[in-house]
Order: structure tokens, then C-alpha cells, then sequence
């Protein structure tokens, strides 16, 4: 996703207009626990008054990941925004950028942060999760443990 800015650092024009359609790839997605992406980005690239260049872009689409009940891929949507100084985006090794500015490590970096701690599919929302001597205990549910009669033993005992 590489974009010239040469007219733009030249004041030539004074904004880029960024409209990108992108689908990762497997290799891009590896040690993530997405199994697919796609996303559109959209907005704008353009030199503030103190002539740093900004970014104003909106990055949304859709994420696969494994439902943490069935395991089936569930689609997840995500949208998020970048606005801010090209400076505050680029890491401590890339002080010094040429005319073609990369914006994939800064759009994939913030579509990482978007990934939620769990996905719960429809199909298994109310599916009753229990087996033969088992039963999923949620947090909403107050159950006593086998322990909590040895702890109140050692209590009494004290």
C-alpha cells in the first residue's frame, strides 16, 4: 500500500485522497488468530499548517475468527480511525522516509489492536454446554466448590 507523496511534499497538491479495498493474505495473517481480513481504508493524507503531514483515515471491514465456543470461523466486523502526525505513526528506527510513504505496517498495526479477546458465533449463543459429569459455569453463575467446605473447616478451626 505504498503512496507518493513527492506532489504533496512539493505543496504541488494539498491533500492525497486514499481509497484502498485490500484482502490479506494467509502469510500476512500468521501468528494472528485471524483467519481472514479485508478492509477498505479511506480518507485523506495532507500537510498541516506546520507543514507535517497528517493522516485522516477510516479503516473498516470484516474479520474471521474462531468462535471460542464451536471453533467455527464467525465473521467480525471492525472499523476504526487513524488521525494524527505521520511522525507519531512511524516507529523510532523510521525517522527518515522518502517520497513513498508504506501506510500497510500503520493500517495493520491498528486493525491488530481491533482483534477482540473473544468471538462468540450466533449459532452458539444459548447452546447449552454441559456432558456427562461436566457443565460450563459462567461468571454470572454462583456455584458453591468442593473447596468451599474445606475452607470453611479451616476457618472454624482457627
Amino acid at each position: 500500500m505504498n503512496i507518493d507523496l513527492t506532489r504533496l511534499n512539493n505543496d504541488i497538491d494539498k491533500s492525497i485522497d486514499v481509497n484502498i479495498d485490500y484482502k490479506f493474505n494467509k502469510e500476512e495473517l500468521e501468528g494472528t488468530d485471524l483467519l481472514e481480513c479485508d478492509t477498505h481504508v479511506e480518507g485523506k493524507i495532507y500537510k498541516n499548517s506546520l507543514k507535517q503531514i497528517m493522516l485522516d483515515l477510516s479503516v473498516e471491514g470484516d474479520m474471521v475468527i474462531p468462535c471460542a465456543i464451536t471453533l467455527k470461523p464467525t465473521k467480525y466486523p471492525y472499523k476504526t480511525e487513524i488521525k494524527g502526525s505521520l511522525i507519531e505513526f512511524l516507529n523510532e528506527n523510521d525517522d527518515f522516509f522518502t517520497n513513498l510513504l508504506d501506510i500497510f505496517p500503520i493500517i495493520w498495526e491498528n486493525i491488530l489492536m481491533e482483534i477482540p479477546m473473544r468471538v462468540v458465533s450466533p449459532e452458539a449463543e444459548g447452546l447449552e454446554i454441559k456432558g456427562d459429569g461436566w457443565r460450563l459455569v459462567t461468571d454470572d453463575e454462583t456455584t458453591s466448590s468442593p473447596l468451599a467446605e474445606l475452607e470453611d473447616l479451616i476457618k472454624e478451626g482457627r
